[in-house]
């Protein structure tokens, strides 16, 4: 295996826990690597240090996989995905047929993203370390969870900046329906896993679906960026008077309405409108007792900030402009780069212009399914916050 020697003094972070080892933390050993090639890294002073795999093309030269010096063969790919699969059986329940499996660096397996759809798995091979394990990966799910299919996707920014064009396709078994149906504390949602959002489906938000059902019942709710709907599909199911979903997609929404006939829900409660959400808050000026805007990231990179922060500014504004008195505000941001603090100041900002008092009753970020290791708080994208206004 090829050694990376790190310069002098650079082994504590990753010693410490974190799994990026930036390029200009490098001494010698990179030149020459190919992208995903396995090495093993070691300190000014040749102590072992860490293994993982390399890409001298990008900024983040070495992904660590592990800090004891063992091989990375099968047996490790199987070990760690044991691990993963340790994880959600503790800690989620039998309710739930769809969940992420694996989540990259917070599972140490770096760009690897393994999410399943009931009888359906679905794979992300980000990296180029990553693509390499793909094989081994899909293999270990098979043994294990003997899925009707695994089908990969893997495509994105990160897979074009690690020089990699996007690839999907079966890996195993039977490819996906255009159409899936999961379950999730027995509401029932449809899933394109073939072109959907992420791997078809926002699994992340499964604890705010959770909070919108406690607060839903007898209200009328605004579904903000109601991609495929399921946070309408739970607002209605417990029991709101009125469920208005609003996005941008037809494509979307129609797998939304499919999902409301799906859960046997009344046509006259729920209306969905193809429409900017930005354009839609600001065109009316009727009130909603509950809004939840789970927006796109709109920092996307660390210098789209100043205009993201601007975009998160004024649709909450918006939002809470058209919130009654006493009404609820699910306020989201999925935006690796907005720090958490800094989401929270644009959301008091926002509230400040439009002349209401804001509390701040709840706030959270991934479920269990979704661990992000404590040294690496680069993992923690999402912030949500429930605010009374």
């Amino acid at each position: 295996m090829r050694v990376v020697t790190l310069k002098r003094g650079r082994e504590s972070p990753v010693r410490a826990g974190h799994p990026w080892i930036f390029s200009g933390a490098i001494a010698a050993g990179l030149d020459g690597a190919e992208p995903g090639e396995t090495v093993r890294v070691v300190a000014a002073d040749g102590r072992f240090v860490a293994a993982g795999y390399a890409n001298p093309r990008t900024t983040i030269a070495v992904r660590v996989l592990t800090t004891d010096d063992e091989p990375l063969d099968a047996a490790f790919v199987r070990r760690r995905l044991d691990e993963a699969l340790a994880v959600r059986t503790e800690l989620l329940g039998a309710h739930l047929d769809a969940y992420r499996l694996v989540n990259g660096e917070g599972d140490r397996l770096p760009g690897v993203v393994v999410d399943r759809y009931a009888d359906y798995v679905v794979c992300q091979f980000l990296t180029a370390g990553a693509a390499r394990l793909a094989s081994t990966v899909a293999a270990a799910i098979e043994d294990r969870l003997r899925p009707t299919g695994i089908f990969e996707r893997s495509e994105g920014a990160v897979r074009t900046e690690e020089g990699l064009s996007g690839a999907r396709g079966v890996l195993a078994g039977e490819a996906p329906p255009l159409r899936l149906t999961i379950e999730e504390y027995g509401a029932r949602f449809v899933v394109d896993v073939l072109h959907g959002q992420k791997t078809g489906f926002y699994l992340d938000q499964r604890e705010t679906r959770r909070c919108l059902g406690a607060l839903a019942p007898g209200r009328r709710v605004l579904n903000g960026f109601a991609y495929t709907g399921a946070f309408a599909v739970v607002a209605a199911r417990a029991g709101a008077r009125e469920v208005v979903s609003v996005d941008t997609s037809r494509l979307s929404l129609g797998l939304a309405e499919t999902a409301w006939a799906e859960n046997g829900l009344d046509a006259a409660v729920g209306r969905f409108v193809v429409a900017d959400v930005f354009d839609f808050l600001r065109a009316g000026d009727d009130r909603y007792d509950v809004i939840v805007l789970d927006p796109p990231p709109f920092v996307r990179r660390r210098r789209d900030l100043d205009p993201g922060l601007r975009g998160y500014k004024d649709v909450n504004l918006q939002a809470f402009r058209r919130l009654a008195p006493g009404g609820w505000l699910l306020t989201s941001s999925c935006s690796q780069h907005l720090p958490r603090a800094a989401f929270r100041e644009v959301v008091a900002a926002a509230a400040a212009d439009a002349r209401r008092i804001a509390q701040v009753v709840g706030e959270w970020g991934h479920p269990a399914d979704h661990p992000v290791l404590l040294a690496h708080p680069e993992g923690e994208y999402l912030k949500v916050l429930l605010v009374r206004a």
